[in-house]
């Protein structure tokens, strides 16, 4: 069973940095690009990153490009997402997730996307 346990969110002022962790099971993570995903405060769910297998290929959302990292550790089945110069309009709930056109049988079945819990990221002063 595919496992998505993200962790790191917490309550940071405005300039501030954060970073983000994935921890995967279920799949073969090596084999498969990775994605953070955020949810603004009733707002959809946005693409910020993505990583490909091997580690490159790497995608930004624009508005977080030149802030965030993505990059991952295939020997720790895990992605993370460092986060610097944090602005207000950070504030999400942050997940990862296979990217997905890769999704398919993995952490979608029968058309129903798995996400797990997110971890949640408050910029505030």
């Amino acid at each position: 069973q595919v496992q998505f346990v993200e962790s790191g969110g917490a309550l940071v002022q405005p300039g501030g940095s954060l970073r983000l962790s994935c921890a995967t099971s279920g799949f073969v993570f090596r084999a498969y690009g990775m994605s953070w995903y955020r949810q603004p405060p009733g707002k959809e769910r946005e693409l910020v990153a993505t990583i490909l297998s091997a580690g490159g290929n790497i995608g930004y959302a624009d508005s977080v490009k030149g802030r965030f990292t993505i990059s991952r550790d295939n020997a720790k089945n895990t992605v993370y997402l460092q986060m610097s110069d944090l602005k207000p309009e950070d504030t999400a709930v942050y997940y990862c997730n296979i990217p997905a056109k890769q999704r398919n049988g993995i952490s979608r079945r029968n058309g129903v996307d798995y996400w797990g819990k997110g971890t949640l990221v408050t910029v505030s002063s």
